[in-house]
C-alpha cells in the first residue's frame, strides 16, 4: 500500500497550481477513531482531503476550519487543518449510512444534503478570524469546496476527493488531486486542461491502480510543463489534551463542578474531533474549584 503523502505542484508558467495526495491510512485511522459507518466515513475522509488542499499555503500557526452544514441525516461535518497538513474533524451522527447510489457509489451528496451552506474559517494568526461561506450545490464535498473557492476568490478550482471503502467497512483507498487557475492563463491552457481531466478516471480508481500523487498530476497536467514545489506527509492528530479540558470544566462554574463531585466522583470528556476520552477524578475536580474560588 502507498504510504500518505501530499505533493503539491504549478505549472512552469506560474497560472495553476496543483496538488495530489494520498491519504488512506489517515482516513482510516479518522474512521476507527470515531467508528464511523462507511456513508459517514466516506464524506468525513473527502472533507478531511479538501481540508487539507485548503490548507496548502498556510504558515506557522494558521488553520483553516471548514464546517459543512446541510440538511441530510449525517447532520455537520466539522473539520480542521494546519500548515504542517495535520488535520482533525468529525461527523454529527457516525452511524449515517444510506444505500448506494444507481451507480453503485456512497451516496454522500444525501447524507449531507444539498440545502445548506459550508463554512470556511481561516485564523492567520491575527486579531480577528475571517469566515466566508457558500451554498452547498452538491453535498458531495468536492464540488462544494470548488465552488466555495469561486465565489470567494473569484478563481475557479477542480477538487477530486474519493474514499474507497471495503466490505468489512474500512477505508482501503482515499486521496485526491487539487488544481486552482491564476489570473492571466491563457484559454488553451484551460483547453487542454479540461481534456486532461475528461481522461482521468476516479482517484480512488487511481490510488488502488498504484498511482502515486506526482502521476496523477502528471495526468492532469498531460502535455504542460510543471514542477514539484514539495512533499509532505498528511496526519490525521488532535491537539487536545487534559489541560485544555480543565478550562472547559472550570467555565462550568462552581456548582456544576460540585455536582458532578456529588453524584458521579469525577467526571469524563471526550473530544469531538478526535474521541480521546479524559477522566477527572472528584480530587482533581475539587482543585477545580479552589482555582474557581481563588480568582
Amino acid at each position: 500500500m502507498l504510504q500518505d503523502i501530499v505533493v503539491r505542484s504549478i505549472t512552469e508558467d506560474g497560472l495553476i497550481r496543483g496538488a495530489a495526495a494520498i491519504t488512506t491510512d489517515l482516513v482510516e485511522n479518522a474512521r476507527t477513531r470515531h467508528n464511523t459507518a462507511p456513508t459517514a466515513t466516506a464524506a468525513l475522509g473527502r472533507a478531511l482531503i479538501a481540508n487539507i488542499f485548503l490548507a496548502l499555503n498556510l504558515k506557522g500557526d494558521d488553520t483553516i476550519t471548514m464546517r459543512f452544514l446541510g440538511d441530510g441525516p449525517l447532520g455537520g461535518i466539522i473539520t480542521q487543518a494546519d500548515a504542517n497538513y495535520n488535520v482533525k474533524g468529525y461527523v454529527q451522527n457516525p452511524n449515517c449510512h444510506l444505500p448506494s447510489t444507481p451507480q453503485g457509489k456512497l451516496d454522500v451528496g444525501s447524507a449531507v444534503g444539498k440545502n445548506g451552506f459550508l463554512y470556511v474559517t481561516s485564523d492567520l494568526g491575527l486579531k480577528d478570524r475571517y469566515t466566508g461561506s457558500s451554498p452547498l450545490i452538491s453535498g458531495e464535498i468536492g464540488d462544494d469546496v470548488a465552488y466555495y473557492l469561486h465565489q470567494s476568490q473569484q478563481t475557479p478550482a477542480v477538487v477530486a476527493v474519493g474514499v474507497l471503502i471495503d466490505r468489512d467497512w474500512k477505508c482501503i483507498a482515499a486521496g485526491g488531486f487539487f488544481l486552482q487557475v491564476m489570473p492571466g492563463v491563457t484559454e488553451e491552457a484551460l483547453t487542454k486542461l479540461e481534456n486532461n481531466l475528461k481522461n482521468i478516471s476516479s482517484v480512488t480508481q487511481l490510488i488502488s491502480q498504484g498511482y502515486t500523487p506526482e502521476k496523477m498530476l502528471s495526468l492532469a497536467f498531460q502535455d504542460m510543463a510543471f514542477k514539484v514545489i514539495d512533499k509532505d506527509r498528511p496526519k490525521f492528530t488532535c491537539d487536545c489534551n487534559k489541560k485544555r479540558l480543565e478550562k472547559v470544566l472550570i467555565s462550568l462554574g462552581r456548582e456544576e463542578l460540585e455536582d458532578m463531585i456529588a453524584k458521579d466522583k469525577g467526571a469524563e470528556l471526550r473530544c469531538h474531533f478526535c474521541s480521546e476520552y479524559y477522566y477527572f477524578s472528584s480530587e482533581e475536580l475539587a482543585a477545580l474549584v479552589k482555582e474557581i474560588d481563588s480568582k
